[in-house]
């Protein structure tokens, strides 16, 4: 494990002149949409990134896959290497890794190339997305200009997720797939300059330990174990190439719970999750994770593969999905005094999987109106609502000074159950339909199954919710630390 230098319990920031506040803001707002950008634009790139690098289903999927999982498992690490080495130095570190992995996946001319490119780029991401709000808060006095400028911050991160399938699509047809990746080269490079030129270093001072292993260990097993599902559409669940990537990704998982236990700074203090509300917010955000996240997949497979749609057709498509996501988020605070944050987010999953309900009655000639938004608007408006009160939740029963562990947490969660999800769905549209080479009736009975799967998992997460979620916020005599 690594280990911070200097004994220091004071913030030290550097003597060079303060920039100008909202020139922060914006550096900080631009690394972080990108980051949330990459999620989501290279979805409606999938199918021609198929075709011109001859990529099997699987390595579709692992296309986004691969930038999930380096993404969640290093984003704890790369929170706390910031606070230890400095916002800015890993701001720069990671958007650089970023920069090259996109030029490097933008040039790629072979599948793997690709997919290696993709894990660089999630890694770059976990390094850069909690430097850009800790950079923030540091240059933004506490009151209401913090609150706008998180505000600012919170919607471009949302901005960015809803303009991914838009801007990819736009890329695509007027370029070609490529561009969803190179297009990141200028912005990044621009960015880097400014960070440069304009951030001011600051960092905490304790001496504590950096928990690589840990991140290793959880990334490599999640990475393994998705593996090991996706190879259940060829092999079976009982052939040997299964079951060991399974079982190795079962140990590695195990092993990492083993060294979070042991180490003295762990990435995830186990401690927190004997919270009821840490744990039970947690399950949930990964159970319901696992099918929102293969929405945007399956959807614009479905729109180009099936409906013909063009790639900045699919994008136009969606972008009622992704205002849903952003309406639903705004929403969810409004209902929390009144109906509270456990039914609130009882009430967003269940809407959530009605709309999953109603997408898999798709048919191969479905209209644009009845097959695509209003189901995915109901799909994603339910995202929207459920995700605010199970952050809540979860950070109202931590410690003050865990709050942004957990909240990290929640976000890892989510990610990790959309990686595992998105596996274990594409192996099931592939058992219906045989395969992406398929005719458009066989694919669709695929993506169909899928998404009534995704309805029926979203309603046993309803129900455990109702049940396991606490009724009320924890009070703060009752909040613990994870130290304690």
């Amino acid at each position: 494990m690594l280990e911070a230098s200097g004994t220091s319990t004071a913030p030290r920031i550097s003597p060079r002149r303060t920039p100008p506040t909202w020139l922060v803001v914006a550096i900080a707002c631009a690394g972080q949409f990108l980051v949330v950008l990459d999620v989501s634009v290279v979805n409606v790139a999938l199918p021609s990134m198929r075709t011109d690098l001859a990529l099997s289903a699987q390595g579709l999927q692992w296309v986004v896959n691969a930038y999930a999982i380096a993404f969640a498992g290093f984003m704890l690490l790369g929170g706390r290497a910031g606070d230890l080495y400095g916002r800015k130095r890993m701001f720069l570190v990671g958007l650089g890794l970023f920069t090259l992995a996109s030029l490097g996946g933008g040039l790629a001319q072979e599948g793997w190339q690709l997919l290696l490119a993709r894990a660089v780029q999630g890694l770059g991401a976990a390094v850069l997305a909690p430097s850009t709000l800790t950079l923030l808060t540091a240059a933004v006095p506490e009151g209401a200009a913090r609150a706008r400028a998180i505000a600012t911050w919170t919607a471009v991160g949302a901005g960015g997720g809803a303009a991914g399938g838009l801007v990819g699509g736009a890329l695509v047809d007027g370029l070609s797939w490529r561009w969803v990746l190179l297009i990141n080269v200028p912005v990044g490079a621009v960015v880097l300059a400014g960070a440069l030129l304009w951030l001011t270093e600051s960092r905490g001072g304790l001496r504590r330990r950096l928990d690589l292993p840990g991140a290793l260990l959880v990334t490599t097993g999640l990475a393994t174990l998705a593996y090991g599902i996706s190879q259940t559409e060829s092999e079976g669940w009982a052939a040997t190439p299964t079951l060991v990537p399974l079982l190795a990704g079962l140990a590695l998982l195990g092993l990492f719970l083993l060294v979070e236990a042991r180490t003295t700074a762990p990435l995830m203090p186990l401690g927190l999750l004997r919270l009821r509300s840490v744990a039970s917010a947690n399950v949930a955000m990964l159970v319901s994770g696992s099918s929102m996240f293969s929405m945007w997949f399956f959807m614009t497979l479905y729109a180009q593969n099936v409906l013909g749609y063009s790639p900045l057709e699919a994008g136009l498509a969606l972008v009622p999905s992704s205002l849903a996501v952003v309406l639903g988020s705004k929403a969810a605070p409004r209902f929390l005094p009144v109906l509270g944050a456990r039914n609130v987010a009882v009430l967003g999953t269940l809407v959530a999987a009605v709309g999953f309900g109603w997408q898999s009655t798709m048919t191969a000639d479905g209209g644009y109106l009845t097959a695509i938004m209003i189901p995915g608007v109901l799909m994603m408006l339910g995202a929207g609502i459920a995700a605010t009160p199970l952050a809540s939740l979860a950070i109202s029963g931590a410690a003050p000074g865990d709050a942004g562990l957990v909240s990290g947490l929640i976000n890892t969660s989510r990610t990790m159950g959309g990686s595992l999800g998105l596996a274990v769905m594409s192996t099931i549209a592939a058992s219906r339909s045989g395969g992406e080479d398929a005719g458009p009736a066989a694919l669709t009975d695929g993506y169909a199954l899928v998404f009534r799967t995704a309805s029926a998992v979203l309603v046993v997460a309803a129900l455990l919710m109702w049940l396991w979620l606490p009724a009320k916020s924890p009070k703060p005599e009752q909040k613990a630390s994870s130290t304690d």
